[in-house]
């Protein structure tokens, strides 16, 4: 069996490494579509699980802090003389969207996903009034079609991100928020 001659070595080298560099930069886009892939994907998941939430509760969870307010109750108010439970935040990546009042349903959402860059600072942001949310992500293409400039003027942070990017309920814009929506549509 004859190995390869030093020169042929160092050519069979040199064209490898340079497929690499020429290749590298596309493996690259392509991580990032796939992150931005499955923010998407995500806050679709989120956005079916509040709908099917509403459906039940006949309104959506409250938002505190940019966090779904549907955890483990923290206390209670009383509203015209019925004590009504206040929820903490869900964590993203670590609680369920779940009926609270009832363990044996099924939950609305197994685990609230997170950013697949949570560790370089990206994270999900949510808000809602209980009739309307807004959930919002940031993309890190600019070229997908849902790469929203309008969004970015709000100043949402998505983590440490500027939000760019979002679902809501119905016709909620995502440029303005839900109480300026719903004063305009009041005149």
């Amino acid at each position: 069996m004859k190995f390869f001659s030093k020169s042929e070595f160092k050519a069979v080298l040199i064209i490898f490494a340079g497929l690499i560099i020429i290749s590298f930069p596309n493996f690259v886009v392509s991580l990032r579509r796939a992150r931005d892939a499955q923010r998407k994907a995500d806050i679709g998941s989120i956005q079916d699980a509040l709908y099917k939430y509403q459906a039940d509760f006949g309104t959506f969870p409250l938002s505190i802090d940019g966090k779904i307010a549907a955890c483990e109750p923290v206390s209670f108010k009383e509203v015209s003389g019925i004590k009504t439970p206040v929820f903490s935040p869900c964590d993203f990546g670590k609680a369920a969207l779940t009926d609270l009042s009832d363990s044996s349903y099924p939950p609305y959402m197994k685990l609230i996903p997170n950013d697949p860059q949570k560790s370089k600072g990206y994270s999900y942001y949510y808000l809602s009034n209980g009739s309307r949310f807004q959930i919002y992500g940031a993309l890190e293409g600019k070229s997908e079609d849902e790469y929203d400039e309008s969004i970015i003027k709000r100043g949402l942070l998505c983590g440490e991100k500027i939000c760019n990017f979002g679902k809501s309920f119905s016709k909620t814009p995502l440029n303005i928020s839900i109480e300026e929506y719903e004063n305009s549509i009041k005149k």
